[in-house]
């Protein structure tokens, strides 16, 4: 049973489980996808509302996902802190078991995202998958021809995973495009960087710091200049989120 928290409805797996569940999906499967809600996205989602249409239609999209699983260890421990257990499932963790564990040879593994850099990097990692690629061109969203090529792609790439490689919220719109497109098969993960860890491109804190639930300050060290007003001035909002949500469930 989903276990409700600042709007959002996780499930409760791991990233065992949660591989697990990927390992039933086949080609064949109906479209579904997979979300992975963070601090970040949880702000964001604050932040539009349901009154505009990009914020309608985005938690419309996290809605449908198929699964919906904690990202943030500093999301788990906050929920904890209310009484609400989310079992953790960090999109990259999942990324990299998708890769070594479920993915099979032959498998076609469509990409929406990244350069061809990484496509590259990624066929000369695992050879033995079927790796396809499609590259929006930045601003997404805004551009409705891209927006449409895109989810053509995801409609007809064949792939048993389709990777949305693009950051929220691109990710979870073009995921709830493609489903709503109709014809597709396979499993979206929303995934935003994972690639760029598993190819190396970007380092992932160390497993101490991760488990301290320190990776957002190792990101922000690696990307000052990026990263600060989404850590220090826009994340510290999901206190306030948290407290105001849990006022009303009391009521």
């Amino acid at each position: 049973m989903r276990r409700p928290f600042i709007g959002i409805d996780f499930d409760p797996l791991d990233t065992d489980a949660a591989a697990a569940w990927l390992a039933r999906i086949t080609p064949a499967t109906p479209f579904c996808y997979v979300v992975t809600p963070n601090v970040d996205h949880l702000v964001r989602l604050e932040a539009l509302g349901e009154r505009a249409p990009l914020g309608r239609e985005l938690w419309q999209a996290y809605r449908d996902a198929a699964l919906t699983l904690c990202d943030s260890r500093v999301l788990a421990r906050l929920a904890r802190f209310y009484g609400i257990a989310l079992p953790l499932a960090p999109g990259s963790d999942l990324t990299v078991r998708l890769f070594d564990e479920v993915a099979q040879p032959g498998d076609r593994i469509a990409i929406i995202g990244g350069d061809a850099a990484l496509l590259a990097a990624l066929r000369a990692r695992f050879s033995a998958l079927d790796l396809v690629q499609h590259v929006p061109p930045m601003g997404m969203l805004r551009d409705p021809a891209a927006l449409a090529a895109a989810t053509a792609f995801g409609r007809d790439s064949g792939a048993r995973f389709l990777l949305l490689a693009v950051g929220s919220p691109q990710q979870e719109v073009l995921a709830a495009r493609i489903a709503a497109d109709g014809g597709a098969h396979g499993c979206a993960l929303c995934i935003g960087a994972s690639l760029d860890f598993i190819t190396g491109r970007q380092r992932r804190a160390p497993l101490a710091v991760q488990k301290l639930g320190l990776e957002w300050a190792h990101r922000l060290a690696s990307q000052p200049g990026r990263l600060w007003r989404r850590y220090l001035v826009d994340g510290p909002r999901i206190f306030r989120l948290a407290h105001r949500w849990h006022r009303g469930q009391r009521r």
